[in-house]
């Protein structure tokens, strides 16, 4: 027996955001659209979409990622998953095998320079930020008394 669906205000409660946010993901293929839903129905959801919902929103404030920037990383992820599937469902054919590792590769490769740049925007910032400190302490250290 199936579990009843989560009603979108549940959904939002429990992924700490809006039932707003959740149907924009949706509009905007972040979120799959809500499944069985008739015309005038409620949206109802599974656990793994709560899942996916809140994996979504950390990615998002955790890299301080543009909606753009997590669609395209969810994406590749999304992808990279479709070659798992394949691979483990047993290719033999050696030239599908190199083009689905030469696939996952890009794809990882891809989700590396958006984590990467993201960095880089934090170490320069850190950068900014120390070099400030040193200025005002310096100056401090120069102020009579």
């Amino acid at each position: 027996m199936s579990e009843p669906g989560l009603r979108i205000g549940e959904v939002a409660k429990r992924a700490g955001t809006t039932p707003r946010t959740i149907r924009y993901y949706e509009e905007i293929g972040l979120l799959p659209a809500a499944s069985g839903r008739q015309p005038g129905a409620h949206r109802t959801y599974a656990e793994a979409d709560v899942e996916r919902l809140t994996e979504l929103l950390r990615l998002k404030e955790l890299l301080g990622l543009s909606l753009e920037e997590l669609k395209e990383l969810i994406e590749a992820e999304g992808a990279r998953a479709e070659l798992r599937r394949e691979w483990r469902g047993g290719v033999e054919d050696p030239s599908r095998r190199r083009q689905i590792l030469e696939q996952s590769l890009a794809f990882a490769g891809r989700q590396l320079e958006l984590v990467r740049r993201r960095r880089d925007e934090i170490a320069e910032l850190e950068a900014e930020l120390l070099a400030r400190r040193r200025r005002a302490r310096e100056l401090l250290r120069r102020q009579p008394g």
